[in-house]
């Protein structure tokens, strides 16, 4: 985080959701990752999915509990083609997953993810694929229990790490652009018009 957006967030107004939608998800916003979750207080769901709808972001939302929501937005085109990969649909298929379509995806994964937040469930790590992170880090992360990776960064990473740590390094500059548009005053929406140029920014 640069020295700039440090600042800002340390004299933003976080009552503004669009704010907090910019720093949560900022590489989703640049099109960089093609999904996010979103966290919020539950009385605030209306309203994050009025944003939501006007910026054209999907999303489905996968828990309301003890006042705060969890939402998965993500690029449909881009998490269905992932999600249909060979590698990616046996690690679905070896957790017991038998449809592969993304609504029936996300229905399944919802029951699961509820039941570990209500403790009667392990934590469902097919989570990591509905993220869009590498499968080979996913499979590390379960055959090593989350332990032994190479580095952690917006993951544990378990392969290929000058690969993985450049792209940290372009998310960081996605996090930086994204969050001082929006202080700014420039919303979610224009913002996503403005891939193009986010993405540029990411890679000097």
């Amino acid at each position: 985080m640069s020295r700039e957006t440090l600042e800002i967030v340390q004299r933003t107004d976080w009552e503004s959701i669009e704010m907090r939608i910019a720093f949560q998800c900022a590489p989703f916003i640049a099109g960089l990752k093609i999904s996010n979750l979103l966290i919020f207080r539950s009385d605030e769901l209306d309203e994050l999915k009025h944003i939501l709808k006007q910026a054209g972001i999907s999303y489905f939302v996968l828990a309301v509990m003890d006042g705060k929501v969890v939402v998965l937005v993500f690029d449909r085109y881009r998490l269905e083609a992932y999600l249909q990969e060979g590698k990616v649909r046996q690690v679905f298929r070896d957790m017991g997953y038998q449809d592969f379509s993304l609504g029936k995806l996300l229905l399944v994964f919802r029951l699961r993810y509820e039941g570990y937040l209500m403790q009667k469930q392990e934590f469902p790590h097919e989570m990591g694929l509905l993220l869009g992170y590498p499968v080979e880090d996913v499979e590390g992360f379960i055959f090593n229990r989350g332990r032994n990776c190479l580095y952690t960064g917006y993951w544990k990473v378990y392969k290929d790490l000058p690969e993985k740590m450049l792209l940290f390094h372009k998310f960081e500059k996605a996090r930086d652009a994204v969050v001082q548009l929006s202080f700014r005053g420039i919303g979610i929406g224009e913002i996503i018009r403005k891939r193009l140029l986010v993405q540029s920014v990411c890679l000097n």
